[in-house]
């Protein structure tokens, strides 16, 4: 049922002529399903208030009520075509009066933990695309038929919207930006082990699959007390996030899940002085997919003790820094960081095999983001103690992975295990820190047992390792013209 309907939804949207990429189509989607939830949300707790004898106060308005602008209903349960809105009609109401009503819950509302603070920010960090009004009543009729109420309901359908999310990350050349493969995401988590009553924290939420994957995997526990799936639902889960979409579809997600009012700030996780991070602020997990290649500004450096326009490399500081001591991290990087010359990278690798053990690297192939095209790895990581020696994991399907051939569970299958005793294997091997270069702390995953990850590197990453090479030597022929 929920198939179908995302798929005339699209259909629809493809139609329209202010919708014009599977970006638009989630976006549009997002805010429509988000209003139908709220509405269940509110009826539920109606519901629930009526029968202790006690009256429920609405958060939105009468007039602003899904089952009042949206789907009118007869006594018989029919939609009611006399007072539902449709054409120029609907449009107007939603561009000039819903949306800037919802809007207004932000100043309202008596803190940014709260629903009404995440109604007030989601909408007023999206727009109604819809040009036609008609075509827009076609899509509230389809969505108001869909039911989640039950918790079967809600898996299907976070199922479906994490598809969503997916083809939406695999049509752009961006995908990793929107998506990181689940099947990676639940390995990443069975290696951190997280547990109940840590907090865990995404600094670039995107479209908040580390959370959403870690909240399943600690509901999972048997016997669950009240007092642990309230700590599930208000203390564990925190996340930041820059974009506007991709902080709209992140609360959207998250709230499919079952986590209904998420800890999702809209924000430059980057803009943080990492000087002003308290203890108060650290975190237990952190958990992670930085943004690949992206430039920052200088005065976005200057937060950072270890200035660097790379942007994932400025995130890595921060994951660090906002780290408890003895907290754990998973976080993925491009390959190239293992290995860059550029001091920027030096830096912060010797800074994080100082500062932290780095137990583990999982080196990625080329296609575990499809549309991505940057080799990546995994760092798994302790802060506190210094690093002795790192397990590598070199993973080598028996297939090329792309948007036909995605990653699956049973590719991770042997790592996660080989992972616990940190046994050698053809594709796993341990190096010595005290035998890498002190002055390059170059952590290349060559694999001793006949393969080497760095053998198969793409254009772009060969072509990104000569700039780095380049801008090293412009650097050494200043210093040399400035001693004579």
């Amino acid at each position: 049922m929920f198939e179908q309907a995302f798929k005339n939804i699209d259909d629809i949207l493809h139609k329209d002529a202010g919708s014009s990429s599977e970006l638009d189509y989630t976006e549009q989607t997002s805010w429509l399903l988000f209003l139908k939830y709220l509405d269940a949300l509110e009826q539920d707790k109606a519901l629930e208030a009526g029968l202790k004898g006690k009256t429920y106060t609405f958060i939105l308005e009468k007039a602003f009520r899904w089952d009042h602008w949206a789907a009118p209903k007869t006594k018989s349960g029919q939609l009611d075509h006399n007072k539902a809105l449709s054409g120029d009609d609907l449009r107007e109401f939603v561009d000039q009066k819903l949306f800037p009503y919802l809007r207004g819950f932000k100043q309202r509302a008596a803190g940014p933990d709260t629903i009404e603070y995440k109604i007030g920010e989601i909408f007023s960090e999206i727009k109604n695309k819809f040009q036609s009004g008609y075509n827009l009543r076609e899509v509230i009729e389809i969505i108001d038929g869909l039911r989640f109420r039950s918790q079967t309901e809600k898996h299907e359908l976070s199922h479906l919207y994490e598809a969503k999310i997916r083809n939406m990350g695999n049509a752009g050349r961006n995908g990793g930006e929107y998506y990181t493969p689940r099947p990676l995401i639940r390995a990443i988590i069975r290696v951190v082990k997280p547990k109940i009553g840590q907090r865990i924290y995404d600094g670039a939420v995107g479209s908040a699959g580390f959370l959403c994957e870690a909240y399943d995997y600690l509901k999972a526990k048997k016997g669950l007390t009240t007092t642990e799936l309230k700590a599930l639902q208000e203390r564990t889960f925190y996340g930041k996030e820059k974009k506007s979409l991709a902080y709209v579809i992140a609360i959207m997600n998250m709230i499919l899940h079952g986590i209904e009012t998420p800890n999702v700030l809209h924000t430059n996780t980057l803009a943080e002085n990492l000087s002003d991070i308290q203890e108060k602020d650290r975190f237990d997990v952190v958990l992670a997919n930085p943004p690949f290649g992206g430039k920052e500004r200088k005065e976005v450096q200057q937060n950072f003790p270890i200035k660097s326009g790379e942007t994932a490399f400025l995130f890595l500081q921060h994951f660090i820094k906002i780290l408890k001591a003895g907290g754990k991290g998973g976080v993925v990087i491009k390959n190239t960081f293992l290995s860059n010359t550029d001091n920027a990278a030096v830096s912060i690798r010797k800074l994080l095999l100082e500062s932290c053990n780095l137990h583990t690297v999982l080196d990625l192939p080329g296609g575990t983001f499809p549309g991505a095209g940057v080799k990546t790895v995994v760092l798994f990581f302790e802060k506190g103690a210094p690093t002795r020696k790192v397990w590598f994991y070199q993973l080598d399907p028996d297939r090329n992975l792309g948007k036909t051939n995605p990653l699956n569970d049973e590719d991770l299958t042997e790592f996660v295990t080989l992972q616990k005793t940190g046994a050698d294997s053809p594709k796993s091997w341990s190096v010595d820190v005290r035998g890498i270069d002190q002055t390059t702390f170059d952590l290349s995953a060559r694999n001793p047992n006949g393969g080497d990850a760095l053998a198969h590197r793409s254009p772009q990453e060969i072509i990104e390792e000569i700039t780095a090479l380049d801008a090293v030597s412009v650097e050494v022929l200043e210093a040399i013209k400035a001693l004579l």
